[in-house]
This record gives C-alpha cells, sequence and structure tokens, in this order.
C-alpha cells in the first residue's frame, strides 16, 4: 500500500545496448599502432603468426550476425579470445576493450577454442610419423644426452573451480582443486601427445593407463614395426618420466634414490633428469604464454578441455614461428 502511494511517474524502457563501447578501438589501434612487443605482450605470438593463425582458422569460424549484433570480423573474434587466453582478464574487464559485450567475450572463446582444436590439432599436435620419430631420437641424443628416446611424459595440475558434487574428486594431493593434463614433449619442447580433464586426485599412474597415450604403446604405434637395433638387439623408443609413472618397456624412470646406488646408476639418474627437464621448461613457457592456465574462473568445467588443448595447440605454433 504505501509503495502505490508513492508510484512515481518515471519508467524505464530496456535498450539493446545497455552502454556505450568503444568499438573502433581494434582497428583504430591494434591494427594500426600496436608494435612487434606489444603483439607479443597481449597477444603471445607476432602480428605474422597471428594473420596465419586467422587464416587456419577462416573455414571454422563463419560469419554469423544477429539483429541486434553485427557481425564481428573474424580476427576480431580471434583477438578477442587470444586476449582472454594470455592474460586471464575476466569478461566485464576485457567487453568494454573490444566494444562488445560479455556474453560475446565469452562465445569468442568458446568458438576460438573449438576451432583451434578441430583445424589446428591434425597439424600441430598429432602422433608422429616414423621419419619425425628418428629426428625426434636424434634431437634427444645431441641435445640431451639420452639416446633412443622420443619424448618426456610429465602431468600438470590446473587450478579450477570444482562441481559441488565432485569436489573431493577434485581435491589434488597439495589441498587445492585442480584438473590434471598429462602431456609428452619432444626435444624442442613441443607436445605431440596430450590427455586432459582428469580429476586431481587421481595418481600419475592412473592418468597414463586411462590415456590414449597408453593405448597408442599398447598398439605399438610409437615405435617402428619391427623395433630399430639399439645397443645390439631390438628395442622400443622409450619415454622419459619421473618416479612417478610405472616402469615399462617404453617407459623409463629413475633409480629411486639412496645410498646403495652405484655411480653408473647416478650418472643414469643425472641423464634421465636432464633430459626430463625439457617437459619442466615447456610447462613453464605454456603457463607464462596462456595464463588462463594460472587460474580457470570464467571457464565452465565442460569447457575446460578444449581450453587447454587450444593453449598446448597455440604453444606449439609460437615454437614453430620462433616467437619468443
Amino acid at each position: 500500500l504505501i509503495a502505490r502511494r508513492r508510484r512515481t511517474s518515471c519508467y524505464f524502457y530496456p535498450r539493446a545496448w545497455p552502454s556505450v563501447r568503444s568499438a573502433d578501438w581494434w582497428e583504430r589501434v591494434v591494427l594500426k599502432e600496436f608494435g612487434p612487443q606489444d603483439w607479443l605482450e597481449k597477444f603471445r605470438m607476432s602480428k605474422e603468426t597471428f594473420f596465419y593463425v586467422c587464416n587456419q582458422l577462416r573455414p571454422g569460424l563463419a560469419p554469423h550476425s544477429t539483429h541486434f549484433h553485427p557481425t564481428l570480423p573474424l580476427e576480431k573474434r580471434v583477438a578477442v579470445a587470444l586476449w582472454h587466453l594470455a592474460t586471464n582478464v575476466e569478461y566485464q574487464t576485457l567487453s568494454p576493450l573490444f566494444g562488445v559485450g560479455p556474453s560475446t567475450v565469452q562465445m569468442c572463446v568458446r568458438e576460438v577454442s573449438y576451432a583451434i582444436v578441430l583445424l589446428l590439432k591434425p597439424l600441430y599436435l598429432r602422433l608422429p610419423n616414423e621419419k619425425e620419430l628418428e629426428n625426434m631420437v636424434r634431437i634427444f641424443r645431441t641435445r640431451w644426452g639420452f639416446p633412443h628416446c622420443i619424448g618426456a611424459l610429465d602431468s600438470l595440475h590446473i587450478p579450477i573451480h570444482p562441481p559441488l558434487r565432485l569436489s573431493a574428486d577434485y581435491c589434488n594431493g597439495q589441498g587445492w582443486h585442480s584438473i590434471l593434463t598429462q602431456a609428452t614433449v619432444d626435444g624442442l619442447g613441443q607436445f605431440w601427445d596430450v590427455s586432459t580433464a582428469f580429476p586431481g586426485s587421481m595418481e600419475n599412474s592412473a592418468v597414463l593407463e586411462s590415456s590414449s597415450l597408453w593405448v597408442l604403446a599398447k598398439e605399438g604405434r610409437l615405435c617402428p614395426n619391427p623395433p630399430k637395433h639399439f645397443m645390439g638387439k631390438a628395442q622400443k623408443y622409450v619415454l622419459l618420466g619421473d618416479a612417478t609413472y610405472p616402469l615399462q618397456d617404453w617407459i623409463l624412470k629413475p633409480y629411486q634414490e639412496d645410498e646403495n646406488l652405484t655411480q653408473r646408476q647416478l650418472q643414469f639418474n643425472y641423464r634421465l633428469k636432464r633430459a626430463h627437464s625439457v617437459i619442466e621448461n615447456a610447462f613453464l613457457r605454456l603457463k607464462a604464454r596462456w595464463q588462463i592456465l594460472l587460474k580457470c574462473d570464467d571457464c565452465s568445467l565442460e569447457l575446460l578441455p578444449t581450453l587447454v588443448l587450444a593453449c598446448c595447440i597455440l604453444h606449439n605454433v609460437c615454437e614453430a614461428h620462433d616467437n619468443p
């Protein structure tokens, strides 16, 4: 009754655009005034690499528009997604910068991530062929001093907000919630196998047995048939893991360190750990480039595997194009 007596004559009508945004910042500033360092800082790649990625994604990012939202140029949609992946700023913070709404930013991140996995994964994240495997063996031997090796294997915890009903499953051994990503890199630190979205509470050995890499190894697709000869007999190519992985005829791990190790065993551990550091460095470079992996706040759990794969693929693109 009090509210009725205090009626006002002021009425508010909804508008299609709730606020005025600077829609030309991308065309006016980024495309015309950004220097090489600006592109590396904001997009984690050079301008040439950026437009190469755009051209590769063009078949999977068809233009679309609605009654209130005109079509965004493909390059602008890719820029929105890469900026978010690189800086991990919130959708609400990023939207006025490009003159679009937060929901449009979210849509760009989703669509571009799916397009990267669909179109660039067959080029930059795939099982190497026999000739490429031989080249990987050569790089591990010459650069890291470890023979007959095709990769280093390790896992990465990515912090998340867990689903309420599965909170305990995603709590890792350090007491925070994460998803687990298993990856394999070559001697140059480029990923060639990635399995992700495992709950953070899983052990590395369990993740390995649930991954595509385990299937490939059991099918004999990680080495030529018949295997190459090494030290006088046919030997499978090996991957290097840490102490948390099971010992297999295709996975080597260090000896458990104690005072009873011989000098040769200590030397083996040193060589293995030195070569295995290539994946530790790759993870550091991956997280430094794509800081969305430091804390996935705005990302839904269903999109997260695609987003992680997209970051690994973009890492390989940047490494292949010598972007620092």
